[in-house]
């Protein structure tokens, strides 16, 4: 019954650790497996033609985790961006990585350059966002300072500054609103992610641990996203005729 097509789920990918000790391995083996799971995800978002997908990798609070777990984190998306990047592409996927990026090793902001300047074809259909030093607070706090500098540069009036020139000016400007925000792993909050974009997306929260995880639960949120009704503040008579759900899993 949703009244809008899918067009940009973001995930909070969870249970990694979980996963691990369950199995009795190590933390870093269940965020191994985790990386995974995006080539099957990213394969279901095209079958649904959703235009993107935002990953939540690696949060501005993570970085209070232990060394050891976040030096494996930093090898782990490193190694990703290496060897996905020619396959991103071959797919007609763009990557776009957003965050801060200013605690990353140089070797870690080259190889995301690299990534990027490869995917970014004109002939790319889909997004993938990789959310990386990133917080919903700082986004919004970092577009605050963005668009004060303007103002005082004269280049906008305060008066200037409305939802859609702070939108245009965020990390993720340029893409749609999340329609969709799933977190996997059982846990129901949004962890600081998204807080701006998401502002009338969705909310999912799957059971399953982010490295169990498959395009087929993927398929089955979209599901649930379709089953509902999106009113936008208006009333459930106003929006009573149901979207053609042509991308929605059969």
């Amino acid at each position: 019954m949703s009244g809008s097509q899918l067009r940009h789920i973001a995930i909070i990918m969870d249970g990694n650790n979980r996963w691990a000790k369950q199995r009795k391995l190590s933390g870093v083996a269940g965020h191994r497996e985790g990386v995974e799971r995006i080539r099957e995800v990213m394969s279901a978002c095209q079958e649904l033609n959703v235009e993107v997908l935002t990953l939540f990798a690696f949060s501005s609070e993570n970085w209070k985790r232990p060394k050891r777990e976040v030096d494996a984190l930093m090898s782990l998306f490193q190694v990703y961006l290496k060897r996905e990047a020619k396959d991103l592409k071959k797919r007609g996927v763009k990557l776009q990585v957003v965050g801060n990026r200013s605690q990353f090793s140089p070797a870690l902001n080259t190889a995301i350059a690299k990534a990027e300047q490869l995917t970014n074809v004109a002939e790319a259909k889909t997004t993938l966002v990789i959310a990386a030093d990133y917080g919903g607070r700082w986004d919004i706090a970092h577009t605050a300072a963005k668009l004060a500098e303007k103002a005082l540069a004269g280049e906008i009036a305060p008066a200037d500054i409305d939802e859609m020139l702070f939108t245009q000016h965020t990390a993720l400007a340029n893409l749609p609103d999340i329609d969709l925000l799933v977190r996997t792993g059982g846990e129901q909050r949004i962890s600081n992610f998204v807080l701006w974009q998401a502002a009338y997306a969705e909310l999912h929260f799957s059971p399953v641990l982010w490295p169990d995880f498959s395009g087929e639960t993927l398929k089955n949120a979209a599901d649930d996203f379709y089953s509902r009704q999106r009113r936008f503040g208006k009333t459930q008579e106003q929006c009573a005729e149901p979207l053609k759900q042509g991308g929605q899993h059969a």
